[in-house]
């Protein structure tokens, strides 16, 4: 398969979770080694509350210090953070809704109706000021709550983002509690219902099953995944998820694959080690 796209979340994901806040230079810093791989596209922070998150703070003095950020995205919790964003220039922007009432109440203090409620007029807003969209559908598989999440519901609520014209659906497995042959049922019925919509996937390696994940996904037709440098982050809001895919991983799979992704090992390895440091996290990717 050609034309695989790799999202790194780790400036965002991959911080949010961790016990050192980093500056914003060493944020930058961070980003500076990922571009130097050849990664193009990276969720370079959030606009949420300082208190809530204190690692995504002053994310705009971060994006005041970059060049080009067209191929990069922010998450937003709501109208405010969307305001945040048109401020910045961002161009992309990117939304959650947990797909259970018990993991969003945890994580944004809505249910599930009142959260799609508020993205129609996000999603709209944003359409209206030419900026990109995409919606994280979080704990899609499985939910630290409320357990197994049915499939049918995943895909209703799919459809109404897709019907308030959201660009992209991320699926998420939030606490890395899925399985290849669930993701796979899963990917190739969202696909084939909704064949015009642009899907990407979201894993955790909680389990060590990130990448057969990611190959059930693209036996499914997904070409674009997140990723973060070192296996960084963790939902602070999801007991027990620990950290995401690593980049230096899913590169490495993609390569033996005969896959071409455009980044640099080598390199990659390099921002490893600059996260490692600037983190103070012994990082747990498997490429060296």
């Amino acid at each position: 398969m050609d034309n695989i796209v790799i999202n790194e979340v780790g400036p965002r994901d991959g911080l949010q979770n961790i016990n050192k806040v980093l500056s914003v230079d060493e944020r930058l810093m961070l980003i500076r080694s990922l571009e130097d791989a050849g990664i193009e596209h990276i969720e370079i922070g959030s606009f949420v509350s300082d208190k809530a998150v204190p690692a995504m703070t002053n994310t705009g003095g971060l994006i005041n210090k970059l060049e080009n950020i067209d191929n990069y995205s922010v998450l937003i919790p709501n109208k405010k953070g969307l305001d945040e964003a048109k401020i910045h220039r961002i161009k992309e922007i990117c939304t959650v809704l947990c797909v259970t009432d018990s993991m969003n109440q945890k994580n944004i203090n809505q249910t599930v109706d009142e959260t799609l409620n508020d993205l129609k007029l996000i999603l709209e807003d944003s359409s209206k000021n030419g900026i990109r969209t995409k919606c994280y559908v979080s704990v899609a598989f499985h939910c630290p709550y409320e357990g197994k999440v049915d499939s049918s519901y995943v895909a209703d609520v799919v459809g109404q983002l897709l019907d308030y014209k959201v660009d992209e659906v991320v699926i998420a497995d939030t606490i890395g509690a899925a399985n290849p042959k669930e993701v796979s049922a899963l990917m190739t019925s969202l696909s084939s219902t909704y064949k015009d919509a642009i899907f990407s996937c979201h894993f955790h390696d909680t389990r060590a099953l990130g990448l057969a994940n990611v190959y059930s996904s693209l036996e499914a037709g997904i070409n674009k995944f997140d990723s973060c440098i070192g296996g960084l982050g963790g939902c602070p809001f999801a007991p027990n998820s620990s950290g995401n895919l690593a980049t230096e991983d899913l590169v490495g799979m993609l390569e033996l694959m005969n896959i071409t992704t455009g980044i640099n090992m080598d390199k990659l390895l390099v921002a490893r080690e600059v996260a490692s440091q600037l983190t103070n996290v012994t990082l747990k990717g498997r490429m060296y």
